[in-house]
């Protein structure tokens, strides 16, 4: 597969596991406001049903604000373009593991099995491996790490 082609299926996979867990949020969030509504008017302004009703509705609108911030994040990436140093929107494939340098998911697996690591460019290894080109060593954790292709 080509590069670039590989590229945009990563992100599709890493933007599809975002979108569903703000459809997710948006969910428990109508549902935490619905059971609010059916529980009636407050007996009491020490109402606590109705506190927690409202703190987990809160706590759920901050999830998902920034979730929307990582998809807006995901977004920024331009697909069209192959990166040639280690950087926010590269696939960074080293000697001992293929990252695509976004925003922080995990282990995603492609339908053909093979396996990246969507990483924040936040994290040490991100910090680590920035800026460098293919060819180009350092190290990490003690290991000698190899870039060995990025786009």
């Amino acid at each position: 597969m080509e590069k670039l082609g590989l590229k945009k299926e990563i992100f599709q996979i890493c933007r599809k596991i975002k979108q569903e867990s703000e459809n997710n949020l948006l969910i428990a969030i109508h549902e935490a406001e619905q059971s609010a509504n059916e529980y009636g008017q407050p007996k009491d302004r020490y109402d606590s049903y109705r506190a927690q009703l409202s703190t987990k509705r809160d706590m759920l609108a901050q999830q998902l604000e920034k979730i929307q911030e990582e998809i807006a994040l995901l977004d920024r990436i331009d697909l069209n373009r192959e990166c040639d140093s280690a950087g926010f929107g590269a696939v960074v494939i080293t000697s001992l593991q293929k990252v695509f340098i976004s925003i922080g998911i995990g282990k995603i697996k492609l339908p053909d099995g093979t396996e990246f690591y969507a990483i924040s460019a936040a994290v040490p290894f991100a910090k680590v491996v920035r800026d460098l080109k293919k060819g180009e060593k350092t190290e990490f954790n003690g290991k000698t790490i190899e870039i060995i292709d990025l786009f």
